[in-house]
């Protein structure tokens, strides 16, 4: 995948209102453009610019037949983009994997030092007690 080619898509990912015509797509599969627009709250000329950008991206295909203009969900750029971003799950697990054992150092050290240190809260009313 080009650099481009991965601009261009998480460009057309940034959007909620495209991220939601995707999602429509992957569940009810070839959908109208009507059908599409039906949930938002916008004009078809606006949903139109926002197919054509998922369009340009090769997230969706439109076909046409009669005048009937359905699309479908084409979802290679999704699987590059996922692809690009696995390379960095690795570094991730790796801080948390890192972050789990200092956490665990922690919480090993400070059980005997708690055993070993009697209680701040006894010893302040004990001094309290006895001036």
């Amino acid at each position: 995948m080009t650099a481009g080619t991965l601009d261009t898509t998480f460009a057309a990912l940034a959007d909620p209102t495209r991220r939601a015509i995707l999602a429509r797509l992957a569940h009810g599969g070839e959908t109208s453009v009507t059908e599409l627009a039906s949930p938002f709250r916008m004009t078809l000329p606006a949903v139109s610019k926002h197919l054509k950008v998922l369009e340009r991206a090769g997230l969706i295909e439109r076909g046409r037949r009669a005048q009937w203009r359905p699309c479908r969900l084409d979802a290679e750029p999704l699987r590059e983009a996922a692809d690009w971003l696995a390379g960095y799950q690795q570094f991730w697990e790796e801080r948390f994997d890192r972050l789990d054992a200092y956490l665990h150092e922690l919480q090993t050290d400070e059980t005997p030092e708690r055993e070993a240190t009697p209680d701040r809260t006894s010893n302040r009313h004990t001094r309290e007690e006895n001036p």
